[in-house]
């Protein structure tokens, strides 16, 4: 990942704008400055403010779809408004004998861009003109596992499958795998969370509007 940050001009300066126009805060002097004037655009460590959420980040492993490794630690960062959520919501499912796995969250915009670049299916994908809400520290892709066994419950589909099933409405699918995702979607919109139509993983924060496209690497976070 780093090598997107750090070798490409268009991301070394401070909200510098990359070649579709768009402002991008890129600088720990920028990203600093914004959460001074406003705490919530801050990017918290969704483990240390949750430590009994489980990771699985994929895109710090070969495990994923561009098969290679693109984030060098594995860590989920997400804004400061986004993370109290997911604190509310993992309260809430540990009382049930649940718990949230977490698959990816911030993601700098150069990576949105290497991702556009190799997709085989772009519906799958940002696309870099526009810029995710994933760039946004607004945006969240998790599933549900058994609190106890750390197990995942039965869904669709695994995690970034590009297949129709991977749908949020997909509708022929055996009852529990259904009862289970509509559980997950209605979860997380009770507390502020959209989910996207293509991928039943995927949840975007209501509000996304309001926080900046970054290309801030980990390393500074």
């Amino acid at each position: 990942m780093m090598s997107f940050l750090a070798t490409s001009p268009a991301f070394s300066q401070t909200n510098s704008k990359n070649p579709f126009g768009l402002p991008i805060t890129s600088t720990a002097m920028a990203y600093k400055a914004s959460y001074k004037e406003d705490k919530d655009k801050q990017l918290i460590n969704i483990k240390k403010a949750i430590p009994d959420v489980v990771l699985d980040i994929r895109y710090a492993t070969k495990n994923n779809f561009m098969k290679q490794v693109m984030y060098p630690k594995a860590k989920a960062f997400a804004r400061a408004s986004v993370v109290a959520q997911l604190k509310t919501i993992q309260a809430e499912l540990r009382k049930k004998g649940y718990g949230l796995k977490i698959y990816d969250a911030y993601r700098p915009y150069a990576i949105t861009m290497a991702f556009y670049e190799k997709a085989s299916d772009k519906a799958f994908v940002a696309d870099p003109a526009k810029g995710s809400k994933h760039n946004r520290g607004c945006a969240i892709d998790l599933s549900i596992i058994n609190y106890k066994t750390k197990k995942e419950i039965a869904m669709p589909t695994p995690y970034d499958s590009f297949a129709p099933e991977a749908a949020a409405k997909y509708p022929n699918l055996p009852k529990n795998v259904l009862k289970n995702r509509d559980f997950l979607i209605s979860t997380m919109q009770a507390h502020g969370f959209k989910v996207i139509p293509n991928e039943w993983w995927h949840f975007d924060f209501i509000g996304w509007q309001n926080y900046e496209l970054m290309d801030v690497p980990f390393s500074i976070l």
